[in-house]
């Protein structure tokens, strides 16, 4: 590996506060731990480039870039097992009655749904970060009722194959990788326009054992420290985009499968010491890649969609309110640490009792508050689909992640004045070690007396690795942009019986609606 120092970020530190590390499974126990998860990544043969190098396969997931996304993966299996956390972190399978990880479950209840966002919030406040198995939580969860109606509606068998891909999931507790975003090449055309047809994954051949498929899917979360991906269409579809209407199952290892590992704000800190990594133990956001699928085969039993266009934005509108779902959660626990952190630097700075401070931590609590409450709405005004499973609302599933896109930022804007500019500017943790200028270091950043200057420091950074680049625009992008959620609530907010309420107050009646009441 290129770093010359590669650090030992795993999550010893969680089997020991679990004492989990030799547990032996019993009856329906068939969940993994952390430990085992991380095991089972070694046995892969993946093909992962980082910054322009190709990974050894069994060395992927102790790379600095990407142990902490590993980390915080292993964290969903963990927790699974914690009496204090089981509750939240496992389910009931409707498929075959067993305990499994609520990761691998299909919502059969609202509660069911309030539960995925309490434990959302749950997982963040532990790691800070994105633990990348929602996007395939949503998939199999969006997946699951689309194929129902495609079958009931065409004749397919779609729905069967799901059932037997999930039980698959369950039984072996496998982390998936959600796939819907394709670099799209030119916005202005379709997918069957585009000068390089490969811009949206596509079908290239079909025969009696299965389909070849070719393309790439970007900003990957999670993929690398993933076993399969769950390929599905971007946007809705029309006839001529029949080629571009395919959701099918893939190991992350297949043959033709290759990831390009992007880059993060200050990645390169992961070198280096653990004070200016932030978050040492689990980094930042998901870490995201290039997926590129180079005449990938794949057998029917792992189809769920092939040119059904017509279905096509009904997947993808129902995967992304799934979706926009999970964020009051994640982002309310992420906040949790982010106003946290502010806090702890206020009382080591030595102004945490001004007014102006408590005010600031205030709004900033109730602005977290106010983007978890969404998330709890929209799962206890779900309804149960044709299928049996439930699904969100997705009016309020879409202001929800509206709402992050925004307040987010007024959370982050907030700590950073809290946290002072030397988040910005403190020298390395290199400088406080060194032995010639680390006194000097150690003297000028101290705050209150009682506080040690590296635990200051310590803060310091963890607020600048929360709060900075690649962690905003993940607020801002992920689960779609903001425009993606205007088009949605506009489409789903009824406008017209809004107008038809206030012409009644007002005594006015609706031209042409002579029944409206």
């Amino acid at each position: 590996m290129e770093c010359a120092a590669i650090l030992d970020c795993g999550i010893g530190f969680a089997l020991n506060e679990f004492h989990l590390q030799e547990l032996t499974f019993k009856g329906e126990m068939i969940m993994k731990t952390g430990k085992e998860y991380i095991e089972s990544l070694r046995k892969r043969n993946i093909k992962v480039y980082v910054k322009g190098q190709l990974l050894k396969s069994e060395e992927v997931i102790d790379h600095p870039f990407i142990r902490g996304h590993v980390n915080s993966a292993a964290m969903t299996f963990e927790l699974a097992h914690d009496p204090t956390t089981e509750d939240l972190v496992t389910a009931t399978s409707h498929l075959t009655g067993k305990k499994i990880n609520r990761f691998t479950h299909i919502h059969q209840s609202k509660e069911d749904l309030i539960k995925k966002v309490k434990m959302l919030r749950m997982i963040s406040q532990k790691t800070g970060t994105c633990y990348q198995r929602c996007v395939g939580f949503d998939a199999i969860n969006a997946l699951y009722s689309t194929t129902f109606e495609m079958d009931l509606k065409l004749g397919t068998n779609y729905h069967e194959r799901m059932k037997s891909y999930i039980q698959y999931m369950q039984d072996n507790d496998i982390m998936v990788a959600g796939a819907m975003t394709d670099p799209k090449g030119d916005r202005s055309l379709r997918p069957g326009q585009q000068a390089d047809p490969d811009m949206f994954v596509h079908v290239v051949e079909k025969n009696d054992q299965g389909i070849v498929v070719r393309g790439a899917k970007a900003h990957m979360t999670g993929m690398v420290n993933s076993h399969e991906m769950l390929i599905m269409p971007t946007m809705g579809m029309i006839a001529e985009d029949k080629d571009y209407a395919v959701s099918c199952a893939i190991p992350v290892d297949a043959p033709g499968v290759l990831h390009i590992f992007g880059r993060q704000t200050n990645d390169d800190r992961k070198c280096e010491g653990e004070i200016d990594q932030g978050n040492a133990q689990f980094g930042i956001v998901g870490g995201e890649c290039l997926t590129v699928l180079e005449n990938v085969f794949v057998p029917w039993e792992k189809v769920f969609m092939c040119g059904e266009t017509d279905f096509a934005g009904m997947l993808v509108e129902r995967f992304a309110s799934y979706h926009r779902q999970n964020y009051g959660g994640c982002k309310g626990g992420v906040s949790d640490i982010v106003i946290g952190a502010a806090a702890v630097m206020a009382d080591y700075s030595g102004y945490a009792k001004a007014a102006h401070i408590k005010d600031k931590i205030n709004e900033m609590i109730h602005l977290a508050e106010t983007l978890y409450a969404c998330s709890i709405a929209c799962s206890a005004e779900g309804k149960q689909t044709a299928s049996g499973s439930y699904f969100v609302d997705p009016l309020l599933a879409n202001v929800g992640k509206h709402n992050v896109t925004r307040l987010i930022y007024d959370i982050d804007r907030i700590a950073q004045d809290i946290g002072g500019g030397l988040t910005a500017t403190l020298p390395s943790e290199s400088d406080l070690k060194n032995p010639e200028i680390g006194m000097y270091v150690e003297k000028y950043f101290k705050g209150v007396a009682s506080v040690p200057t590296e635990d200051r420091m310590r803060m310091a950074r963890l607020l600048e690795n929360m709060t900075g680049g690649t962690a905003l625009i993940e607020s801002m992008h992920g689960a779609g942009s903001p425009q993606a959620q205007k088009v949605m609530y506009s489409k789903l907010s009824n406008l017209d019986h809004k107008k038809r309420c206030a012409m009644n107050l007002a005594g006015i009646k609706p031209k042409g609606d002579e029944n409206t009441k």
